[in-house]
Order: structure tokens, then C-alpha cells, then sequence
């Protein structure tokens, strides 16, 4: 629905309103769990990059899980160093 054109616009033009809304909840301990999630969904949606990709980094160096770079195609894995405390 949000590749239609007219709704796309629609929801656009609305956006500061729905932040308003949310962080109105926020601030007033109101629950706005959904407007919420889908003000989240929607900031993903138009996204390229995310705080997402992190992950694939941290199940990586957990789990030799690899990961793809964004600078150059394939995928990798690293060595990670352990943290000197």
C-alpha cells in the first residue's frame, strides 16, 4: 500500500503528526504501542541502511556466522580480537 502513490503521499504528509502522537504518548506514559511499531516499520521501510546490519556483525563474531559489507560485494568473516579489560 505504500508504493501506491496517492496513499504514499498521504501517510507522507502526515508523518509529523505521527511522530507527534507517539512521542506525546511517550512523554505522557500513555502506551501507543502500535503507532509506535508501525512508525518504526515505516522509518525501516523507506531505510537502505539500518542499525539491522549490526547484527549481522555481532552473530559474527559470536558465531562465525559471517556477514555482507556494504562497500564491496561477497561475504565475510573475521577474526574478532578479544576485549583487553
Amino acid at each position: 500500500l505504500l508504493l501506491d502513490e496517492q496513499l504514499g503521499q498521504a501517510v507522507a504528509e502526515r508523518l509529523p503528526a505521527w511522530r507527534h502522537v507517539v512521542q506525546t504518548g511517550i512523554e505522557l506514559g500513555i502506551p501507543v504501542l502500535a503507532f509506535g511499531v508501525s512508525l518504526a516499520y515505516y522509518d525501516s521501510y523507506r531505510s537502505a541502511r539500518l542499525p539491522a546490519n549490526l547484527i549481522q556483525a555481532q552473530r559474527d563474531f559470536f558465531g562465525a556466522h559471517t556477514y555482507e559489507r556494504v562497500d564491496k560485494p561477497g561475504v565475510f568473516h573475521s577474526d574478532w580480537e578479544p576485549v583487553q579489560a
